[in-house]
C-alpha cells in the first residue's frame, strides 16, 4: 500500500511538472513584446522631446534628420528581438534587459540638438553690428535722418554739370541762412533755432561760419587763437544738423588774410579732422576759403591752394560737395570758369550784397551758368557790401528771383544780432529765444523770411 501511495505521489508530481513548463515559456514571450512596447514608447517620447527644444525655428531639413536619426536608433531593439523567437529561455532572459539600450539610444537625440544650437546662433549678425560701430557712435546716419526731412528725402548730393542734383538726379536747390562768426557768437549755435529755420523759413540747411584769423578786434576767439573751442562749436553745430536732418556747410572763413595759402597747413588739417569725423554723412558740405581777396589771383594762389585741400579731404570723403571761393571777394567767378578744379564734385562760390553788387555781376553769373560752371551763392545780404546801411529790397529780389530761375543756393547774411543791416534778428533777441514768425526780426531779416518761405512753398 505504501509503494501504491508513492507511486501516485511521483506521477503527480511529474504531471505537475510537464504542466507548469509551457507557463514559463509565455511569460518569457509576454516580457519580449512588453519590452518591445517600450522600446517604441522610448522612441515616441524621444521624438516629441526634440521638438519642443528651443531650435524649433530651424529649417524642416534639420529636423527630419532628428527624427530619422531617432527612429533609426529606436528599431536596433527589434533586431535583436527576432533572434529572442528561437523561444529558449536563455534569450527571453537577455531580452528583458534591453530597456537599457533603448535608454542609451537617447543619446544620439541629446547630440543632434547639439548640432542645431550653431544654426540658431545668431553669428552672421554680427559683422552688421561690426560695420555700424565704424560709424560714429550715438550720431544718426542717412537711413536715420527724421521722416520728411530735407536730408531723409534728397540723401547725397553731388554736381551734375552747372547743377547740384539730389540722390535722384533731380536738381536741389540749397536754402539757408549763415552764421557769424561762431567764435565771437558761440550762442549762434542753437539746436533750437537752427529747427525754426527749417520749419518756419523753409531752409534745408545751415552754413557754419568759422573766422581764421583777424586784424581788428576779438581776434583772440577766432580760429587760429583757440582752435579747440572754435572746433567744438562747428561740430555741435554739424550735429545738430544731423539731428534736424538739415545740410549743413563748414566755412573756413578766410576774410582776413586774403591769401588761403597762408594757412593751408592749417586748413588741410581742420578738414581732414573733420572729413575723418562726418565723411560718412550725407549732410556735410565743404567750403574751403570764403572769400579769396586782395592781389591774389586764382591760378597762382586760388586754385593751387584747393587743389591740395581737396586731396586732403578726398583721403576720407569721397563724394562731399566741395565749395571753392573765387578772388575779390568770391565774385570773379569767370576767372574759375576758365580753369577749373579737376574735382567734379566742386561748385564756385559767388558772393553778393545787394546795394553794391548788382546788373554787371548777375550778367557774369549768367553767362558763366551758361556755360556750365556750378555756382553757389554761400554769402550775400540784402545791404551794403559793409554789412551796414543800404537796405535795398528791390535788388534783393532780383537776386533771388534769378537764383530760383536756375536753382542755384543761397545763404543770407547773417544768422545773428550784431546790430548792423545785414543781421536776422534784432540786438535784443537772445539766439536760443529765436521763434517763429518775424515779431524779432531786422527789415532784413523780415524780407528774408518771406522770401524764403515764398520758395519754399510755406
Amino acid at each position: 500500500m505504501t509503494k501504491k501511495l508513492l507511486s501516485v505521489a511521483l506521477t503527480l508530481l511529474a504531471a505537475v511538472a510537464i504542466i507548469t513548463a509551457p507557463i514559463v515559456t509565455d511569460t518569457g514571450k509576454d516580457s519580449i513584446k512588453d519590452s518591445q512596447g517600450t522600446t517604441s514608447t522610448t522612441t515616441t517620447t524621444t521624438t516629441t522631446a526634440g521638438s519642443d527644444s528651443p531650435e524649433e525655428s530651424l529649417p524642416d531639413e534639420s529636423a527630419s534628420a532628428t527624427v530619422t536619426t531617432a527612429t533609426t536608433a529606436a528599431s536596433e531593439p527589434s533586431t535583436t528581438t527576432s533572434a529572442e523567437d528561437s523561444g529558449t529561455t536563455t534569450s527571453t532572459t537577455t531580452t528583458s534587459q534591453e530597456p537599457t539600450v533603448t535608454t542609451t539610444t537617447k543619446k544620439p537625440v541629446t547630440t543632434t540638438t547639439t548640432t542645431k544650437k550653431p544654426q540658431t546662433t545668431t553669428t552672421t549678425k554680427k559683422p552688421v553690428a561690426t560695420t555700424t560701430t565704424t560709424k560714429k557712435p550715438d550720431k544718426p546716419i542717412e537711413n536715420d535722418a527724421p521722416k520728411g526731412s530735407p536730408v531723409a528725402k534728397h540723401g547725397q548730393l553731388s554736381v551734375s554739370g552747372a547743377n547740384i542734383v539730389d540722390q535722384n538726379g533731380n536738381k536741389f536747390q540749397l536754402l539757408g541762412a549763415s552764421t557769424h562768426g561762431v567764435g565771437w557768437f558761440p550762442n549762434c549755435i542753437s539746436k533750437s533755432a537752427f529747427k525754426v529755420f527749417r520749419d518756419d523759413w523753409g531752409c534745408n540747411a545751415m552754413r557754419l561760419a568759422m573766422y581764421i584769423e583777424e586784424s581788428w578786434g576779438g581776434s583772440e576767439s577766432l580760429y587760429l587763437a583757440q582752435p579747440g573751442k572754435n572746433y567744438d562749436l562747428v561740430t555741435n553745430g554739424i550735429d545738430y544738423c544731423i539731428d534736424l536732418g538739415m545740410y549743413v556747410v563748414v566755412d573756413w572763413h578766410v576774410l582776413n588774410p586774403g591769401d588761403p595759402t597762408t594757412h593751408t597747413k592749417e586748413a588741410k588739417e581742420f578738414f581732414a579732422k573733420i572729413a575723418k569725423e562726418y565723411g560718412d554723412y550725407p549732410n556735410i558740405i565743404y567750403e574751403i576759403c570764403n572769400e579769396p581777396n586782395g592781389n591774389v589771383s586764382w591760378s597762382g594762389k586760388v586754385k593751387p591752394y584747393a587743389e591740395e585741400v581737396i586731396k586732403e579731404i578726398r583721403k576720407y570723403d569721397s563724394d562731399a560737395v566741395i565749395i571753392c571761393g573765387t578772388p575779390t571777394w568770391s565774385q570773379d567767378i569767370d576767372k574759375a570758369e576758365a580753369s577749373r578744379l579737376s574735382d567734379k564734385n566742386t561748385v564756385y562760390a559767388l558772393h553778393f550784397y545787394a546795394n553794391t553788387h548788382t546788373d554787371w555781376l548777375r550778367n557774369r553769373l549768367t553767362d558763366c551758368y551758361k556755360k556750365g560752371l556750378p555756382v553757389i551763392v554761400s554769402e550775400f545780404g540784402t545791404c551794403d557790401a559793409s554789412g551796414n546801411g543800404g537796405f535795398n529790397e528791390g535788388e534783393t529780389k532780383k537776386w533771388i528771383n534769378l537764383l530760383n530761375k536756375y536753382d542755384i543756393g543761397f545763404f543770407n547774411w547773417s544768422f545773428c544780432n550784431k546790430p548792423e543791416t545785414a543781421s536776422i534778428l534784432k540786438s535784443d533777441v537772445n539766439f536760443s529765444e529765436f521763434k517763429a514768425g518775424d515779431s524779432q526780426l531786422t527789415e532784413s531779416g523780415k524780407l528774408m523770411r518771406k522770401l524764403y518761405r515764398e520758395r519754399a512753398g510755406l
